[in-house]
């Protein structure tokens, strides 16, 4: 971490009440904590948006059917045409024709989105997830 530096700023007490009692509810020690926060929030989302093809990281979560039109066979098949950035899935058999499938991509923020886009937007997936995030390396 760097050096700490200090700054003010100026809210509407509109603002700065609800402010605090999100801080409250998240159990954050002070302002400056959520602040922290809010900005890391910001800058990770700039970097799947800015950056191009920056290194980032995910989570894709689906939930189908399995019997549903060979569905778990065309997903397998789009996992292994990018297997090299998908670090690991979990499946989780939910009941006997429900599915849920977490998946941990890492790689060129493009071909990630790409993958998790194809992915949700398959026939038969009855919902899904992404969360991009970083891969902190450029993240104080």
């Amino acid at each position: 971490m760097g050096k700490l530096t200090r700054f003010g700023v100026s809210l509407d007490e509109d603002l700065l009440e609800p402010f605090d009692a999100l801080c409250r509810r998240k159990e954050y020690g002070n302002r400056s904590e959520a602040i922290r926060d809010l900005i890391r929030k910001a800058l990770v989302e700039d970097e799947w948006t800015s950056q191009g093809d920056a290194p980032v990281a995910g989570t894709l979560t689906l939930v189908y059917d399995h019997h549903r039109n060979d569905l778990a066979r065309r997903l397998m098949n789009m996992q292994h045409d990018d297997h090299d950035i998908i670090v690991t899935t979990m499946h989780v058999h939910l009941d006997h024709h429900n599915c849920l499938e977490v998946l941990v991509l890492k790689g060129d923020s493009g071909r990630v989105r790409t993958l998790a886009d194809r992915l949700l937007s398959c026939k038969g997936v009855k919902h899904g997830t992404f969360s991009g995030t970083t891969t902190g390396q450029d993240l104080a």
